[in-house]
């Protein structure tokens, strides 16, 4: 199990511009932390770099006791800001889709349509949900098959104060259960949460 994510002395830039340099934090089993910062400071560079998806001009990302390629595949999650829903499917068929690709079972799919209020929803084609529906859509797969790290780029934005506090339930059950939280966020988390901020 992934117990302990290290960031050491990390430099991101986009094209030109330095958007951060020689940035250094630890994860921990049942920690989060709020990634804030200005508009543009590399919040989401962040996030990309610990999923592998951006290589840091300098520095490292060090996922203890494991390879960085069995911890990106197996043990995390990311929620990008755009959702990554195929809009022609049904929501039925894209949470199961990427429940099963991520390690799940349609059961766990379904638990996970109910923990965030969208069993009569799954019918209909992703194109017609509201953009808090297809947020909620796009975290059931935190759920529907739990892995360790949750990287999240403002998750909370497009839901409403019910489904808000229901999120905020769903990370606090993960961190208990000895998950962490990586997240970038305008507004604060509804939980405990360390903050750093980025670019600052």
């Amino acid at each position: 199990m992934l117990r302990t994510v290290l960031i050491q002395d990390l430099t991101i830039s986009r094209g030109e511009r330095r958007l951060f340099s020689d940035l250094s934090m630890a994860l921990r089993a049942g920690e989060a932390v709020a990634l804030t910062g200005r508009n543009g400071a590399g919040k989401t560079s962040l996030l990309r770099a610990v999923a592998g998806l951006l290589r840091p001009e300098a520095g490292q990302i060090v996922f203890e006791d494991l390879e960085a390629e069995t911890a990106r595949a197996e043990h995390l999650h990311m929620v990008g800001h755009h959702d990554g829903l195929k809009s022609s499917r049904s929501a039925w068929e894209e949470l199961r889709f990427q429940t099963l690709w991520s390690g799940g079972s349609p059961a766990t799919a379904r638990q996970a349509a109910e923990r965030l209020d969208l069993v009569r929803l799954l019918d209909l084609e992703v194109r017609r949900l509201s953009a808090g529906q297809r947020r909620r859509l796009a975290l059931a797969r935190l759920v529907a098959s739990p892995r360790t790290l949750w990287l999240l780029d403002e998750p909370m934005a497009p839901l409403d104060a019910v489904h808000r506090q229901t999120f905020g339930d769903l990370m606090a059950e993960h961190l208990v259960s000895g998950g962490m939280i990586l997240a970038a966020v305008h507004d604060p988390l509804p939980i405990p949460a360390r903050v750093a901020e980025i670019g600052g």
